[in-house]
């Protein structure tokens, strides 16, 4: 591995957001005409508060610039076969710029630790410079993270698996700066480093099993470049508001750059949030649409690091359907989930949804379907950010668990 080119080039994606921060808006991007006033709603500060008797009486007044923190320190299961582990999610919000013209800067931090030598450290961000002139993007894990794999496609049972070890280093940086309003286009750099890859049973090997030549022995390493168009209306990417999101990202990982082979791949996401009561904009009632369709270019790229059913950027596709359960060259999915308030005050409300994916691997892309479906409580953390911690029960066929989630899943 080319550690001295990879340290390089994340040495100056540390650098960028300093040096962009400084530049400029060209043009002003237009007021948000969806921004919430939430002061008057009740979340669970305010409950606290209440109970403590902190200022029972007045309301909290939104502030320009005021960093808003929701944690949860929760007992959960990791996805990929850790088993139960303590988790504690940590999500920040903050406006760099007048309310009516930045869109909310967010940071979510979800350290877990099983207590057994499995730990993970996930940290990623979406930083929004004032008048939403650049966005800075940001995704850093170090993993000790076993999953489970079933190969290529769909044609294996749900029993047919087997437990992969490995260690793993990603980083993500992106910048991204405004060409007009809402759309945005920049550079990337990504690093996907996955180290001590075996099988928990030393009896199966892991080439032979997944059937799949490339990153199944000892290490992988992908480190390449990648080109980023965004079209964003929403305001809030912890529970956004109607709008539109569509993201674009073709990535190319030369060997020079330090990958094992070359390959490359694109991602593309589309979201769209529709109002069912427009009128009324501090009552959630939205219907809300997610698809994307990530895939590899060229046959070199290493197995973990190719599309699979939740590992989107965020980690929150698939939800019903254990993490990994499929896995291809190419990845199609769609989700539908519709969100509504059910006190008034909008302490409380509830979500309902359905998902499905298609992956290719064992000539099943488009022709083979996999569903899941579910339904959660959201309750108000901090509505400050208007972040929402959920509580979802998803099913699948052999499958079925309770998520705990805070913001919204997509």
């Amino acid at each position: 591995m080319k550690f001295k080119q990879i340290g390089y080039v994340i040495s100056m994606y540390f650098l960028l957001p300093a040096a962009l921060y400084a530049q400029d808006a060209s043009n002003m991007i237009p007021k948000q005409s969806a921004v919430k006033d939430t002061s008057r709603q009740t979340d669970l500060i305010d409950i606290a508060k209440e109970l403590f008797k902190i200022n029972p009486q007045k309301p909290r007044v939104q502030q320009e610039k005021k960093i808003y923190f929701s944690i949860l320190p929760i007992p959960g299961a990791v996805p990929g076969g850790a088993g139960r582990a303590l988790i504690t999610s940590t999500t920040a919000g903050t406006y760099l710029g007048p309310k009516s013209t930045t869109n909310l800067s967010s940071a979510t931090f979800a350290p877990y630790w099983n207590l057994h030598g499995r730990y993970g450290l996930p940290l990623r961000t979406s930083i929004w410079l004032k008048d939403n002139a650049w966005n800075i993007q940001g995704d850093i894990r170090f993993l000790v993270y076993p999953q489970n794999t079933w190969g290529l496609g769909s044609s294996h049972a749900y029993n047919e698996k087997t437990l992969v070890d490995n260690n793993y280093i990603r980083f993500y940086q992106s910048a991204l700066k405004r060409i007009k309003p809402y759309f945005f286009a920049g550079l990337g750099y990504n690093l996907d480093y996955h180290s001590n890859i075996k099988s928990d049973d030393a009896a199966i090997d892991l080439r032979q099993f997944t059937g799949y030549p490339y990153g199944t022995k000892n290490s992988s390493v992908s480190s390449g470049v990648s080109l980023n168009l965004l079209y964003d209306t929403r305001n809030n990417s912890i529970n956004p508001l109607p709008g539109s999101y569509v993201n674009v990202v073709y990535r190319v990982n030369p060997t020079f750059m330090g990958s094992g082979d070359y390959w490359n791949s694109l991602y593309v996401d589309v979201r769209k949030y529709v109002p069912l009561n427009p009128s009324n904009k501090n009552q959630q009632n939205t219907l809300a649409f997610w698809c994307y369709y990530w895939t590899v270019l060229g046959s070199n790229a290493p197995y973990l690091d190719l599309p699979s059913i939740g590992w989107d950027p965020y980690n929150r596709s698939g939800e019903g359907i254990d993490q990994n359960r499929y896995r291809g060259k190419s990845l199609f999915y769609l989700e539908s989930e519709y969100r509504r308030d059910i006190t008034t005050n909008g302490l409380l409300g509830f979500v309902v949804f359905a998902n499905v994916n298609t992956v290719s691997g064992s000539g099943t892309l488009f022709k083979s379907w996999h569903p899941a479906a579910g339904t959660g409580l959201r309750i108000k953390f901090n509505k400050g950010s208007n972040t929402n911690i959920g509580i979802d029960y998803a099913a699948s066929k052999g499958y079925n668990a309770v998520i705990l989630n805070i913001g919204e899943s997509f």
